[in-house]
């Protein structure tokens, strides 16, 4: 399976390919940032994401996309734009009938590195030795991408699995009921002499 991890931004959107199965190594793809001019208008900067985003989907053509969901941090200046690109990385993805998953920081922190309150540091240093890469990957939208992506590939690939199991259950022909055949004696009372 290859997966898309989108890191949403509106200045830098990092973006991470990576292949591979639940419980088998993981191969990093490609990785990359989008980058827009804070100069520019929000429009055109979304215009940059969502063309730079097309051509991530058309060149590594994933068979799923996960994008990091977005929540309220203290520093609200960065929210607008982040939810911004992240739309738009949900459309991209939606348009070309791809499934998409959002995953929330924490658990991309605990499935990368076993604690959801990881810092950055220790999130890069364990996307590169999950990777098997030679150099972290930088800046630090980059790793989180791809990061995305090996979430998706570990937990997502056992959700899906489990959904399918589910779906099989639930549209499964119903088994014929057994029959029991039940024996019964009864007790007849003896007259006494």
């Amino acid at each position: 399976m290859r997966v898309l991890g989108i890191d949403p931004g509106l200045t830098r959107c990092g973006v991470g390919v990576v292949e591979g199965a639940l419980g088998r190594p993981l191969t990093m793809v490609d990785v990359g940032v989008i980058r827009t001019s804070s100069h520019l208008p929000v429009a055109e900067r979304l215009v940059t994401v969502e063309k730079g985003i097309d051509a991530w989907l058309d060149e590594h053509r994933p068979d799923a996309v996960a994008v990091e969901r977005i929540f309220a941090r203290s520093d609200s200046s960065t929210i607008i734009g982040t939810a911004q690109a992240s739309g738009i990385a949900l459309v991209a993805a939606a348009r070309r009938g791809l499934p998409v998953v959002l995953h929330t920081p924490s658990e991309v922190k605990a499935a990368v590195s076993g604690s959801g309150r990881a810092d950055k540091a220790q999130v890069t240093a364990m996307v590169t030795r999950i990777l098997q890469l030679d150099a972290p990957p930088k800046p630090a939208d980059a790793a989180d991408a791809l990061a995305l992506a090996i979430t998706h590939l570990w937990r997502g690939a056992a959700a899906e699995r489990l959904d399918r199991a589910a779906l099989r259950a639930a549209t499964a022909p119903a088994l014929p009921a057994r029959t029991t055949h039940l024996v019964t004696t009864s007790r007849i009372p003896r007259s006494r002499p």
